[in-house]
């Protein structure tokens, strides 16, 4: 099959008698500087030719390019698989959604320098950005040298000042696993994170809190990036990992990561051991056992920052702080304690 060649402005131009920058400016909407009759031949010609314009330069030459970048930190601990991240992809999955019901388009990057994000935003000519990932110093020396509006997922900010920040409350999360633990009667809990400070932190603290209200504790362990590491970790701590009933992991990816090596070991969960993570991302319901996890509405969370990215275009926002609510879910992988350790 022969394919039809592409027809481009020249073409239009020369056919009608008129400038390429012509055709091109009543291509992109341009025409007030053009004669009705002017603009009505080449909207004929150029449907008679069947062109196909450059969907790129359409929004690159619009004020408003209808683009909105989704820029994720690489961070090392994906190893190199950051966009199949259970999290990471639940949440494109709903801002896609979300974008595309507003009228806008959807960019991916995927870095680990804020220069980058600099590059990007300009060469796209990108009407927002949701950042995700990133450290406090990155979002603040975007926000000094850029004037794209964009929005945070899980910024951790002593002082928010002009950033807007859609977080969730990662305290009442921890919280509501900690409760839920002691409800079920186990007394020596454990949470595992790959790191010990602001939202696994806070996840932590809220575990912590409520063990205390019920006069017992909830230890805290750090484990390794890696997935090498953490199994070789988890073998050499496998006799610590036995003296907890239930264990809390600060993310879905670790709570199943780590039931797997469990069960390996000839860990039956929920019998010998209680295990929980936190998202509730779709691998919770690929588990067997379900993982009990804290969800956290990425729906909600991708209407949100569309709505604020349209404010802050329109000069109505700065800088805002919105908390969205979180939610045990219960599956099969928790259940009541049987044993006394």
């Amino acid at each position: 099959m022969i394919e039809k060649e592409r027809v481009r402005i020249a073409d239009i131009a020369e056919e009608l008698g008129v400038s390429t920058a012509t055709v091109s400016n009543v291509i992109h909407g341009k025409t007030k500087k053009i004669s009705d009759a002017t603009v009505k031949r080449v909207q004929q010609l150029l449907e008679e030719r069947e062109y196909i314009p450059s969907m790129a330069g359409i929004l690159l030459a619009q004020n408003d390019s209808k683009i909105i970048g989704v820029i994720i930190h690489d961070h090392p601990k994906y190893e190199g698989h950051l966009l199949e991240d259970p999290f990471i992809s639940s949440a494109l999955n709903f801002l896609s959604y979300e974008i595309d019901k507003n009228g806008y388009f959807m960019m991916i990057k995927t870095t680990t320098e804020i220069q980058d994000i600099i590059r990007f935003a300009s060469m796209w000519n990108l009407s927002g950005m949701v950042l995700i990932g990133f450290c406090e110093q990155d979002y603040r020396n975007l926000r000094d040298r850029i004037r794209i509006p964009f929005v945070v997922y899980d910024g951790f900010f002593d002082v928010p000042g002009r950033i807007c920040n859609i977080v969730i409350n990662n305290f009442d999360g921890g919280y509501q696993v900690g409760r839920y633990f002691s409800e079920l009667g186990h007394k020596k809990m454990l949470c595992i994170s790959d790191n010990d400070i602001c939202m696994d932190l806070e996840r932590y603290k809220g575990f912590q809190k409520a063990a205390l209200e019920s006069g017992i504790g909830a230890d805290f362990m750090v484990i390794p990036l890696d997935y090498e590491s953490r199994q070789k970790f988890y073998k050499e701590h496998l006799g610590k990992l036995k003296e907890y009933t239930a264990i809390f992991a600060v993310s879905d990816f670790y709570a199943a990561e780590l039931m797997q090596f469990l069960m390996k070991q000839g860990l039956r969960v929920p019998d010998d051991i209680s295990i929980a993570g936190f998202d509730d991302t779709p691998v919770c319901r690929q588990t067997v056992p379900g993982l009990t996890s804290v969800r956290q509405d990425c729906r909600l969370r991708a209407e949100k920052a569309v709505t604020i990215l349209q404010k802050l275009g329109n000069g109505e926002e700065e800088g805002t702080v919105i908390t969205l609510p979180v939610e045990l879910k219960i599956r099969s992988s928790t259940a009541e304690c049987t044993k006394s350790k």
